[in-house]
């Protein structure tokens, strides 16, 4: 039910007529429900600031929040949920900040012995829930946005790329290799190909817990995409069981280098290079 546009502006009076008193029960009702998370002076300044945006909506003759006078409202609205979703605060407690405000109302109302209280509450109290649902999609636009922003920064720092030796760096993977990791592992080994101009890159899979045909293939895509790099690719990791189980699949890493250890893999690559190391120097002297 929309309200009228003489609704619209027996709300506004009502609220700015009774302002203290309104906005002082809207308060108590919402800090209750919060239990102290968020400051009384904070909490005012929003009630405040919702207070005055519904005054100026009715004035300017709101009838539903989705038409044009709602403009500023729907803004405060969004604000409101954006800080409560990145506070912590759950969708509920977010709501009820808008919700609250119906209490105050009735009070107020129920004193009134106008004949169109009930009328003018009803039509008030479906403003008031296009509100609070448009509180709640807000915020879950917002929480989504956050657990998408945080699940690509623990991708990527699943799939850290380190340099081990000049010329040489590592992807330490661990865990399963999907399709949206596999594809960070390829850009950021790409990158840091590009940025250290390193012509070896080791791939260890110690980590990855199994090895299926989806799991080959992804590695498989990232050594073909770091030789188009110019790039040679060791895949280092390769434990008994896993051995068996690409043997048991017929996977053919071709003539890609693999070897049972990061250490293995880090001694052949220096060979390739022609490093010296400590070991191969000592059983050169004797």
């Amino acid at each position: 039910m929309a309200m009228s546009a003489e609704q619209s502006g027996r709300l506004a009076r009502l609220l700015s007529e009774h302002t203290d008193r309104l906005t002082e029960r809207w308060t108590e009702t919402v800090a209750a429900s919060l239990r102290g998370r968020l400051s009384q002076a904070e909490l005012a300044r929003q009630v405040r600031e919702l207070h005055r945006s519904m005054i100026d909506a009715g004035r300017n003759g709101l009838t539903d929040l989705a038409d044009e006078h709602g403009g500023e409202l729907r803004a405060v609205l969004a604000e409101l949920s954006t800080n409560r979703a990145r506070q912590g605060f759950s969708a509920s407690e977010t709501a009820i900040s808008v919700f609250a405000v119906k209490d105050a109302l009735l009070e107020l109302m129920e004193e009134s012995r106008a004949e169109e209280t009930l009328r003018d509450f009803v039509a008030f109290s479906a403003l008031i829930d296009q509100m609070g649902l448009f509180t709640f999609e807000s915020y879950v636009r917002t929480r989504e946005g956050l657990i998408a922003d945080q699940a690509e920064q623990l991708l990527e720092l699943s799939t850290p790329v380190v340099k081990l030796w000049e010329g040489v760096v590592a992807v330490p993977l661990v865990g399963t290799l999907d399709s949206a990791r596999a594809q960070v592992v390829m850009e950021r080994l790409l990158q840091t190909l590009v940025d250290t101009g390193s012509p070896y890159a080791i791939i260890d899979i110690t980590g990855v817990p199994a090895v299926d045909t989806q799991v080959a293939q992804h590695i498989l895509k990232t050594v073909v995409a770091a030789r188009l790099m110019g790039a040679d690719c060791i895949i280092s990791g390769i434990r008994p069981q896993i051995a068996q189980t690409i043997v048991a699949l017929g996977i053919e890493f071709g003539d890609i280098a693999t070897k049972a250890s990061l250490a293995d893999a880090l001694r052949h690559v220096l060979r390739l290079t022609g490093v010296e190391t400590t070991a191969r120097r000592q059983r050169r002297e004797s």
